[in-house]
């Protein structure tokens, strides 16, 4: 699910850093023998396993990073408290590749999902599932730089993520105030409500929240999957205004959004 967002300065204060285990560029790059179609199903098919612990207890995140593009510590420790909150898992782990860059200027998600192929490690293996992240240094083919738009994240698959750093981090440099860590954390928690299944992307809706004028996203204000976080002003908006309501944090799950993920075996 691609997100769009207008370039220009916002105020926000984040949360304190946090830790995060060290990198580990073990693997076979994905080859040998390994299963893969289980992770290689539609967006949001996997909604209920991330959730529930039926099939699976456990979470492995594969961070796949460009070289000097590693996500912050304190975005994947958002994360973590975002999953911990919603999902029954018993453990949450991420496990980390450094990788050379592409060399290309821009990505599309055909040379996303390439990339995956040639470097993904980490798949459903037991009760551990397995989630790919894609920390890129480029920015998507999407973008449309004059009239301010730019691509943050999409989902593409079940279990599949790109996150595009290089352009996380021209946002957040916009500001003095606002960093890194607010911009990874939202855009890393709302593309995860894709791949829960928010909404209506797999995930039904226990009463009706889709917004008509944004497919798969949710129509109650503020909510973390709103609509307007894809397009310009959404984010810098919802950010500013925690800041002058005296709160820190990023956007949150609404009630009917919870609701949703609560029927299908999520807290």
């Amino acid at each position: 699910m691609t997100r769009k967002f207008l370039v220009y300065t916002l105020t926000f204060l984040l949360v304190g850093l946090l830790g995060c285990s060290e990198d580990s560029d073990s693997g076979d790059g994905g080859s040998g023998s390994v299963d893969r179609s289980a992770n290689l199903l539609s967006t949001g098919a996997s909604g209920g396993d991330i959730l529930a612990n039926e099939n699976f207890d456990q979470i492995l995140i594969e961070i796949a990073h460009v070289e000097g593009f590693r996500p912050t510590n304190a975005a994947l420790e958002n994360l973590r408290t975002f999953l911990t909150q919603r999902t029954f898992k018993e453990s949450i782990d991420f496990s980390f590749r450094s990788l050379p860059s592409p060399g290309e200027e821009s990505l599309t998600l055909a040379e996303i999902a390439q990339l995956e192929t040639d470097n993904r490690t980490a798949y459903n293996d037991g009760s551990t599932l397995a989630i790919y992240i894609y920390f890129a240094d480029a920015p998507s083919n999407n973008d449309e730089p004059d009239e301010g738009l730019v691509t943050l994240g999409a989902v593409y698959r079940n279990t599949s993520m790109i996150i595009h750093e290089t352009t996380l981090r021209d946002l957040a440099s916009k500001s003095v105030l606002i960093t890194l860590a607010d911009v990874e954390t939202t855009a890393l928690t709302h593309e995860f409500g894709h791949l829960f299944g928010l909404v209506d992307l797999g995930t039904p809706e226990v009463n009706p929240h889709e917004d008509e004028a944004g497919s798969n996203h949710c129509n109650v204000e503020d909510c973390l999957m709103q609509a307007q976080l894809e397009f310009g002003t959404g984010i810098m908006g919802m950010l500013e205004n925690l800041t002058a309501n005296g709160l820190v944090g990023i956007p949150a799950l609404d009630a009917e959004c919870i609701r949703d993920l609560q029927a299908i075996g999520g807290r």
